[in-house]
């Protein structure tokens, strides 16, 4: 057989779908035909009032639940989530974080309860905490505290669940918010050591099992448009990787070194102009992620073409999986060894990428490690961000659809009535409270009670591992809400850095002066700096639009008032009535925009604080002209990407209003 073909095809990789929405029946029937259509393994979404600790009745659940993921609240939720699902063949991947300890810990009972031992499963939890606090929002306690549940889970299935990931290092939420390819490299491989260290130090795993902690790390990446730079970071992250095993925790078994990593593909650059785009652009990215096999993703989900407009269809899932399909089965690209092996140009890429990454990862233990470098990296990250977005208002970085080509047919695939994405239903945030309430009144109380009291126990004996009596909770029949409280009160409230006030200032850009002149002579019409309360009402911790929308408004003269993530539409008005502000910019990408900004701006009217209001996030034509209704004067979505505009538009509204006021 010659060296440039493989004896055997390789195995393709586990093809997933992330899917998930509404209730857990809802979500059973959509896994179902998943798995029927060719999909290999199950990548569930939950929704936020479950990634984030909160049940479907709590005053941050609302206009949440079930709304970009499914509802899980207690076991009799898992059991009908995986209902028909052989837990002993399937490979489950779930995107959780803050609450992971708890979902694996229901997921364990229902398996149990379904005779399959916990020695059986396989699959995967995110449960990677820092990129929480850098840029995905869903995180529920301190750092400390949260490492610790890492560590906890990573000891537990070491030692009872083996063929399980107890971690999956996220940096595809990195660049989501903005990461270069040295900066996610650095900044996730840091989180690993982080991981690695705590368990270390927290003694729970035998020094002769440690190796199979660091083979049980892997890695969620994800792969950007910039097709060989991608594969040349894939290559690089994965040679860091072993080094850091091989010299800093001595592993010497070359299995346990591999870096394992899943992907999903870059949904920043997803556009909602010309959406049909994004379909090239999925299969470029997917192309980075598997021609090179000394690098090639262990598992791949793909973003559908209309992520940026709202949620998929089973179709438009479909069709992502079908790339997938095309790839693996139809191309020749399983049948070769490395076809980069010897690139003059990967080889120089990757000796780059390498150099700069080690830099970075100097700096982060220069910190103190990921944990206290968590501010330091999300200033950069924040910066990194205003530099691309600012990019691509000059047009330096060209989006085809966006900011050059224009020029564009109407495309059929948003012609249908449902303006080509998926509605959830509205009711279901009432059966979810009305089934809440019909769980709590059969279950047997006083077991809950016992149970939840031995899990603040352990909670705050920090020498015992939190799995066991997290899942004695979960089979006495405890909620998602109640075993996430139970660690509040243990563990404290905690509210990660915004990144917008350490952010350095920007480099001088001519496109800005123009909007700096405009503030001033405003602010000097109404007699003082234009103050902006830039809010996220909800769950939503996608916050890397409203961080570019603060940042933008401070760098061009404005005041602001930006308090970071998950707050309650009350806590908003009040805070623009306290702060005494001239507007009020609201973002949300979470779907709830219809039960979460008309009730802000009732309360603002309640409160006497007529400011105009302005929306951003993945809001459908017919919701934004609902919106405007409802008394919202301007509504933005990805399409909008020339911040410096919104400033423009923003800075009329207040000059308007001083106008009206004047003439009043």
């Amino acid at each position: 057989m010659s060296d440039h073909r493989l004896p055997q095809p390789d195995r393709p990789w586990v093809m997933r779908t992330y899917a998930g929405h509404s209730d857990a029946r809802r979500s059973n029937e959509l896994y179902r035909k998943n798995l029927a259509k060719g999909q290999t393994g199950l990548s569930v979404a939950f929704d936020l009032p479950t990634q984030t600790g909160y049940d479907p009745d709590h005053v941050l659940a609302r206009g949440e639940v079930g709304k970009v993921g499914v509802s899980i609240a207690h076991k009799g939720d898992m059991h009908q989530l995986l209902d028909g699902i052989p837990l002993d063949e399937m490979n489950t991947s779930m995107t959780i974080n803050a609450t992971a300890a708890w979902l694996l810990g229901l997921y364990a009972t229902v398996a149990e309860e379904n005779g399959v031992d916990r020695s059986q499963l396989k699959g995967t939890t995110q449960n990677d905490i820092i990129k929480e606090y850098l840029s995905r929002g869903t995180y529920a306690f301190p750092p400390e505290p949260s490492m610790r549940l890492i560590a906890d889970m990573v000891a537990f299935t070491v030692n009872e669940v083996p063929s399980w990931n107890p971690t999956n290092i996220c940096s595809y939420h990195l660049q989501e918010a903005g990461a270069t390819p040295v900066q996610e490299i650095a900044y996730a491989l840091s989180t690993g050591i982080a991981v690695l260290d705590e368990v270390k130090a927290r003694g729970q795993v035998a020094d002769e099992d440690f190796p199979k902690v660091f083979g049980r790390i892997s890695f969620f990446v994800n792969a950007g448009i910039r097709l060989v730079e991608e594969i040349a970071k894939l290559r690089t992250m994965s040679a860091l990787w072993q080094e850091i095993g091989r010299e800093r925790y001595g592993v010497t078994d070359e299995k346990m070194l591999r870096f394992r990593y899943g992907v999903q593909v870059n949904s920043l650059g997803l556009t909602e102009a010309q959406p049909e785009n994004n379909i090239q652009r999925i299969v470029l990215e997917a192309l980075a992620v598997t021609l090179s096999r000394d690098s090639r993703a262990r598992a791949i989900q793909l973003p559908a073409w209309n992520e940026a407009m709202g949620l998929p269809r089973p179709w438009d899932q479909q069709w992502s999986l079908r790339i997938q399909q095309v790839l693996a089965n139809e191309t020749d690209l399983l049948e070769y060894p490395d076809i980069f092996e010897g690139s003059v140009v990967m080889d120089g890429l990757v000796e780059e990428l390498t150099a700069g990454a080690r830099a970075e990862m100097a700096v982060v233990e220069e910190h103190g490690g990921a944990v206290k470098a968590v501010p330091y990296m999300k200033a950069r990250l924040v910066e990194s961000h205003r530099d691309r977005v600012a990019r691509i208002e000059a047009g330096e970085q060209k989006v085809i659809g966006q900011n050059s080509f224009t020029e564009t047919e109407d495309s059929p695939l948003t012609a249908g009535a449902d303006g080509g994405i998926l509605t959830p239903d509205p009711e279901v945030e009432r059966e979810r409270v009305e089934a809440l309430e019909e769980w709590k009144a059969e279950r047997d109380s006083d077991a809950v009670r016992t149970a939840l009291d031995e899990l603040a126990k352990a909670a705050a004996d920090d020498s015992v591992n939190i799995m066991p009596a997290t899942i004695a909770a979960a089979k006495a029949g405890a909620t998602t809400g109640e075993w996430a409280q139970t660690m509040r009160e243990v563990f404290g409230a905690y509210r990660a850095p915004t990144g917008v006030d350490s952010a350095s200032a920007p480099g001088e850009r001519e496109q800005m002066a123009e909007i700096r002149r405009r503030v001033d002579e405003t602010s000097e019409q109404i007699g003082h700096r234009i103050k902006i309360l830039v809010g996220k009402p909800g769950l939503d911790g996608h916050s890397n639009g409203a961080e570019q929308v603060a940042l933008r408004a401070r760098d061009v003269g404005m005041e602001v008032i930006y308090q970071g993530i998950r707050l309650t539409p009350e806590e908003i008005a009040e805070s623009a009535l306290q702060e005494d502000v001239d507007v009020v910019g609201l973002s949300i990408l979470s779907g709830s925009h219809l039960e979460l900004i008309p009730e802000v701006v009732r309360l603002l009217r309640d409160e006497g604080v007529e400011v105009p209001v302005v929306v951003g996030g993945i809001i459908p034509v017919a919701d934004a002209e609902r919106l405007r209704e409802a008394g919202v004067a301007g509504v933005y979505t990805p399409k909008d990407f020339d911040v410096n505009r919104i400033m423009g538009e923003i800075v009329e509204l207040v000059g308007q209003r001083a106008g009206a006021g004047a003439a009043a």
